[in-house]
């Protein structure tokens, strides 16, 4: 089993006891899930104006699925995902079920009403929710096996083009991945601007080495352009991909 975070808080400072009051954390990425069906790999790419982006919007469990979360973040929302991909529930009765049990600890401040996430499963069965108050703009679209969410972006082309990236780009999925959010920043990406990006991939048992469910992790923590830094590190890898020594694993 593996599991992988990557999320999107740096702190904020509060203002003063009766002087105007900032919000908790800044919020703001895009990000992608997607499923490839040759290989039957699932993974997720994020890119954010925060300092290292890869440490909880994305979780991955090779078992189940993967799942997103981002906006005005409940980090919870990701195990608790993941824990009912593993019970069969469908994707869009994941998204119902952790609104609802939901119970807005900081309704004034960090309120439910602006949560963003997305799950899919092994299938590349998805749903995805963007609750109202997510910062504008905010939004998400589904495509052909890959479902694309953002908050605090330049429009609704920003996810439009990273479903249509990753639709259109051929080659492994980690390659699709990184198309996808070139697209979303070339549809105005985030509005603050870059600074983090990551990615991960799993299949089971189909990571380099033995009894690895990770085929892939990559980590962008601090760079002007972390998106083409993560597109070297993927082209590198992909020069020679690293394989699992189980039999019965056919990734390619």
């Amino acid at each position: 089993m593996c599991a992988a975070a990557v999320f999107t808080l740096l702190g904020v400072a509060r203002g003063l006891a009766g002087g105007p009051t900032e919000p908790l954390w800044d919020t703001g990425t895009f990000s992608i899930l997607g499923f490839d069906p040759e290989t039957g790999e699932v993974g997720a790419a994020v890119q954010s104006r925060v300092f290292s982006v890869g440490n909880g919007v994305l979780w991955a469990d090779a078992e189940v699925g993967v799942a997103a979360t981002q906006a005005i973040v409940d980090v919870g929302y990701g195990p608790k995902a993941l824990a009912l991909l593993r019970r069969h529930l469908a994707p869009a009765d994941i998204i119902t079920q952790i609104l609802r049990e939901d119970n807005d600890p900081l309704p004034e401040r960090w309120s439910k009403q602006g949560r963003q996430f997305a799950v899919m499963n092994l299938k590349g069965e998805y749903a995805a929710y963007t609750g109202p108050k997510a910062t504008v703009w905010a939004g998400n679209r589904g495509g052909k096996f890959c479902t694309a969410q953002g908050n605090i972006l330049a429009g609704p082309e920003v996810v439009n083009n990273m479903v249509e990236r990753f639709e259109t780009t051929a080659g492994h999925l980690s390659q699709r991945l990184v198309a996808a959010l070139e697209g979303g920043q070339a549809g105005g990406g985030d509005t603050r601007g870059q600074q983090s990006a990551a990615l991960v991939i799993v299949k089971k048992n189909c990571g380099v080495w033995l009894h690895n469910d990770t085929v892939l992790r990559l980590q962008v923590d601090d760079n002007p352009a972390p998106i083409a830094e993560l597109k070297r590190l993927v082209e590198l890898w992909n020069t020679r991909r690293p394989r699992a020594v189980t039999p019965e694993c056919t990734a390619h």
